[in-house]
């Protein structure tokens, strides 16, 4: 009997639907990929867990051999992180003992140490210029890409491909090549040590990234969308903002945290082309001493506070972010 006659006229004809059993090889397969992923995290997370630990030990723990695991946390690092302190000696420091209990957490924690804080550090400036170099210079480059990857993915333009390989080639270059001849024609300029100098270098060396990355997602977008809205009366540039970027959402999203992470951990011109007004945190971390010695905690403090901002960029974007880097945009 036919599936017609089986489900009587007026039904749509169904067909049964077979459901394959994973086979014990393809399970053994998928849990050994998922195994190794869970390593490769865990290896991955250790220097992020040591540092979390680091941070909220005090300075003998931190020397400590073997390393401990256990400790009595303390706010030690983030006191010499954001405090400038002097040292006490002598009846100065026996008063100050004295008065310990009538004192705030950050001057009780120095005291003990035999310091008394004179006032703030630079690190929460520091922190502020990465910000707004950071995200100036991201989102300048993200803006310049975006028009630029438009234009490659929708003109035909002549000597394309040789344009688009001499954008990449400045990807291949090393930044610290070309420090010294920026620093040269930036005390000419006047933009050493300022926000704008460096906002401008970091959006220049981060224009072949935006370029490749959104020329590949817009290519995925059909071409039709924009010209039925032409026919309808839409302008290029009414096209290119109502039916290219909601597309383009989850490529500019991927490309923004890409943009941002690489400024953001920027070393080399952060240190040559920056003294006092404009110099970011990585050089000013990685330059942190102590008196007497290193200041391990204080280093893994400002480390973690550095990692913060980028954190909650991807965590506000990890719904784009995922399917920008795997899928693009959309398929035709």
């Amino acid at each position: 009997m036919s599936n017609f006659e089986q489900n009587g006229p007026g039904f749509p004809v169904t067909e049964s639907i077979r459901v394959d059993k994973v086979s014990p090889r393809a399970r053994l397969s998928h849990a050994l990929r998922a195994i190794v992923v869970i390593i490769v995290a865990i290896i991955m997370l250790v220097p992020i867990f040591v540092m979390g630990l680091t941070a909220f030990k005090s300075r003998s723990d931190v020397v400590a051999i073997p390393p401990k695991i256990i400790f009595e946390p303390t706010l030690e690092g983030f006191v010499f992180l954001l405090t400038n302190r002097s040292q006490l000696r002598g009846e100065a420091l026996e008063e100050a003992k004295a008065n310990i209990d009538n004192v705030g957490i950050f001057e009780r924690i120095a005291i003990t140490n035999g310091q008394s804080i004179t006032g703030p550090s630079d690190f929460i400036k520091r922190l502020g210029n990465s910000v707004i170099i950071a995200f100036g210079a991201t989102a300048a480059s993200v803006v310049l890409g975006l028009l630029a990857a438009y234009a490659f993915s929708r003109f035909d333009i002549p000597g394309k491909d040789d344009l688009m390989f001499f954008i990449l080639s400045g990807r291949m270059l090393p930044a610290v090549v070309v420090t010294i001849p920026i620093f040269l024609m930036y005390r000419q300029l006047g933009l050493y040590d300022t926000h704008l100098g460096m906002i401008i270098v970091y959006t220049v060396f981060n224009l072949s990234l935006t370029v490749w990355l959104l020329k590949g997602f817009i290519d995925e977008i059909p071409v039709e969308y924009e010209e039925a809205a032409l026919v309808d009366g839409y302008s290029r540039f009414q096209a290119f903002t109502k039916i290219v970027l909601p597309q383009a959402a989850t490529g500019i999203a991927a490309t923004t945290v890409f943009s941002l992470i690489f400024v953001w951990n920027e070393y080399a011109f952060a240190l040559m082309l920056t003294s006092e007004t404009a110099r970011t945190a990585p050089p000013a971390i990685a330059t942190m001493l102590g008196r007497g010695g290193i200041e391990w905690s204080a280093i893994a403090a400002g480390t973690l506070a550095f990692l913060i901002p980028v954190l909650i960029v991807i965590f506000a974007l990890r719904r784009h972010l995922l399917r920008g880097v795997t899928f693009g945009a959309i398929r035709q």
